[in-house]
């Protein structure tokens, strides 16, 4: 455990009147709320990509590589940005990040009104990408540390929902803006969209505390006390005698205790968003291939999906646990991309099955890429270790984003498909190995007896199942 931790819930045992407990609980929410708005602004900065990218590449003359380069910038920023600032955040604390990573957001919003060339439009993307793997790993950490055990799951995986909210509304808004415009410039308009959220959020931001767990870990007792106290209508829970706290750092990812812990988080991510991006940034361009009349169209049902099976996902975690929410699903994309890479030119009806089964599946375990980084490190590497996965997670969606429009001219679409096929088959193995079960299950309903226990997470980071033996690192 960290230096002192906030114990687990508020509610039924806790000491505290009903009265109190909904006002803990509406704190709870409103700062899953705000970090889940800044998941929306995430969304919508790679969301409009898609609508403004065609516009963009007759305005400014783009090569197929200036196109690849400016649809994965964003990508490759959320690869330094995830790296250097989930890093900073466990050294400079939750709160200040919070805030300036919406700063960015917005000036970078507004930026790309102006930008003359593509190297500029470029540049503005790679920043405004570092904003978003900034704040992916902020918004989990603080979810996750303010959060009780009960809710947690859920207000986590809640994250990933804003974030599909963001992406969907960002689609939907370029593919009405460019149906009702024959201006060349207007794909300005739909990048700088973004300005709107990110505005709305930071406002709505100003005056979020510190997390206790942080500044307990850094010694700040008295302020971690009266936060939480205020706050969680809770004391803070003393650490066990001899806990030697985590030095911050990426160094400590890679000691024997958070090894597998990195490793896992790391790779489960990146072969969930690889296919992901890779298909939707180009999703017109690739239904078209696959012979999907009014392609354009086509890519906002494909998102609407994506939001229904996150939905999905956040309403059933606690029930079906967190490795029975990532195992099938990996199996079951394999199974759709698999089918779209050897009958590519498949009935249009089977091709429609495929890409919804697809996005249902993925979206539906996607919920998991903010809980389980969440939960399995401690707080003071806490953001180090979220950010990092997010780092890695985005090497494959960069390269798959850049590589894609030139796969599609040299080997046609089935090679793709069966390329995201193939990550997933390696993301179901992945997870069977080493994925944990960290969650706390629902309470049983009266008259029911009570499942078993599943460990959480807590500030503890959760323990990794040895992959033989089933013992648990300590």
């Amino acid at each position: 455990m960290s230096a002192v931790d906030v114990p687990p819930a508020p509610g039924r045992g806790s000491g505290l009147s009903k009265a109190e407990d909904r006002r803990v609980r509406r704190f709870e929410t409103r700062i899953a709320v705000c970090a889940g708005g800044g998941e929306v602004c995430d969304g919508w900065v790679l969301g409009v990509v898609g609508a403004a990218l065609p516009l963009a590449r007759d305005d400014l003359h783009l090569t197929p590589v200036w196109a690849g380069l400016i649809g994965s910038a964003s990508l490759i920023g959320i690869f330094f940005g995830g790296l250097v600032f989930g890093w900073l955040t466990d050294k400079v604390g939750r709160q200040k990040m919070y805030l300036i990573d919406l700063l960015v957001f917005l000036l970078g919003s507004l930026l790309q009104l102006v930008v003359q060339d593509p190297a500029q439009l470029l540049a503005v993307r790679l920043v405004m990408g570092a904003a978003v793997g900034a704040d992916y790993a902020i918004a989990g950490a603080l979810v996750a540390e303010f959060a009780s055990p009960a809710r947690r799951g859920r207000l986590l995986s809640s994250l990933i929902v804003f974030w599909y909210v963001g992406y969907t509304l960002a689609t939907g808004l370029g593919l009405l803006m460019t149906s009702l415009t024959d201006d060349p410039s207007a794909w300005r308009w739909i990048l700088a969209s973004s300005a709107v959220p990110s505005l709305v959020v930071l406002l709505a931001r100003l005056g979020t505390p510190e997390s206790p767990s942080w500044l307990a870990s850094k010694g700040r007792i008295a302020e971690a006390e009266a936060i939480s106290r205020r706050r969680l209508g809770r004391g803070l829970e003393r650490a066990a005698a001899g806990h030697t706290p985590v030095r911050t750092g990426h160094a400590a990812l890679f000691s024997p205790v958070h090894l597998r812990r990195t490793l896992f988080t790391s790779l489960f991510w990146f072969c969930q968003v690889t296919p992901f991006f890779a298909i939707s940034t180009f999703a017109p361009q690739v239904l078209e291939l696959l012979g999907e009349s009014g392609a354009g169209l086509g890519e906002l049902p494909l998102n609407i999906f994506l939001l229904l099976g996150c939905v999905t996902g956040m309403a059933v975690i606690n029930k079906v646990g967190r490795r029975a929410l990532l195992i099938p699903p990996f199996w079951v994309t394999a199974a759709a991309l698999l089918v779209l890479g050897l009958w590519p030119r498949a009935h249009p009806g089977v091709i429609a099955l495929c890409f919804g089964v697809f996005a249902l599946f993925h979206a539906g375990s996607s919920v998991l890429q903010a809980v389980y980084p969440s939960e399995v490190f401690p707080t003071e590497i806490r953001a180090t270790g979220i950010g990092f996965a997010a780092a890695v997670s985005r090497i494959g969606a960069a390269a798959g984003t850049f590589l894609v429009p030139l796969v599609l001219q040299t080997r046609g679409v089935g090679a793709v498909m069966l390329f995201g096929c193939a990550l997933s088959v390696l993301g179901a193995l992945v997870s069977v190995m080493w994925a944990p079960e960290t969650g706390t299950p629902d309470p049983p309903k009266p008259g029911r007896p009570a499942a078993g226990t599943r460990a959480h997470a807590g500030d503890a980071g959760a323990a990794m199942p040895a992959p033989a033996a089933g013992r648990r690192e300590e």
